[in-house]
């Protein structure tokens, strides 16, 4: 008898499976041909604003809507890459474009505590970033997984990465990880310390809410999380950890980009600058 009832649940359970793939690819090839081309992330071509320099190299003026400074990977400091990847995805280089364990352990705290916790990967964010819209539809959210699965396929994980430093909005109208050190540090991204990168890293998730300038309170409390999220990776050291949970790091208001500097070694590739040259006397 008990033998007659694991073979009918085995049956069952085989046939939901069965009729849970068939629905699967009946999906896969309803919305695969309707996914857009990849040009816009083989061929990226973000807005640079115009920037109005001095001789000396002082920046005077920037016009545009979006403040950008794009950088390549390879001059993304590994402080900056280890923190994005502690606060938004830290198996990035492990899974597919999607993370199913992240989406399971997800599941399971959205049932315990009955909040609601994303799952979404870096690669999933650049396909909502530069394809998708921001609302909440199941057919939406399986475009952004079929996109990711797509990006994955055709970029490589540091072309990838590259897009989303580039891309991402980091409030104050910054745009990309570059530009957000500028603007609330105003130093290049080459020289942002452990407490600064984490700072940054936490601005994707919720810019308004934890920005640095505005809600300087919330942007700490975001910090403190992703300096734990490194050190729990063994970003940090445990040493370096306990000191910068005793220093406080105040953030520098966005008026600090007003006195960024473009020397031809930190130009924005890209970018368009104009130079003043003071009038000589005759």
């Amino acid at each position: 008898m008990l033998k007659r009832w694991i073979v009918y649940l085995a049956s069952v359970f085989l046939g939901l499976a069965v009729v849970g793939a068939l629905l699967g690819a009946f999906v896969l090839a309803l919305l695969w041909p309707t996914l857009p081309s990849l040009e816009a992330l083989t061929d990226y071509q973000p807005k640079i604003p115009l920037r109005v320099v001095s001789s000396e190299g002082d920046l005077l003026g920037e016009f545009g809507e979006e403040r950008r400074a794009v950088v390549a990977i390879r001059d993304v400091p590994d402080v900056m890459k280890q923190a994005i990847l502690a606060a938004e995805d830290e198996r990035f280089y492990q899974h597919g474009g999607v993370d199913y364990l992240s989406v399971a352990r997800a599941a399971l705290a959205n049932i315990a505590s009955g909040t609601q916790q994303g799952a979404g990967t870096i690669t999933m964010q650049v396909a909502r970033n530069f394809f998708l819209t921001r609302e909440k539809t199941v057919t939406r959210k399986l475009r952004e997984v079929l996109l990711a699965w797509k990006i994955e396929a055709n970029l490589t994980k540091d072309e990838i990465l590259e897009l989303y430093v580039n891309q991402i909005f980091l409030g104050q109208r910054a745009y990309g990880f570059a530009a957000a050190s500028q603007i609330y540090y105003g130093k290049p991204l080459r020289d942002v310390t452990v407490a600064e990168a984490a700072m940054l890293a936490g601005l994707p998730k919720a810019p308004s809410t934890f920005n640095p300038v505005t809600n300087p309170r919330r942007a700490k409390t975001r910090q403190l999380y992703v300096l734990r999220r490194m050190h729990e990776l063994r970003f940090v050291a445990d040493e370096a950890f306990k000191d910068l949970l005793k220093k406080h790091h105040q953030p520098v208001g966005f008026k600090a980009a007003l006195k960024e500097s473009l020397s031809e070694k930190d130009k924005p590739a890209g970018g368009k600058v104009v130079k003043l040259n003071p009038r000589k006397g005759r």
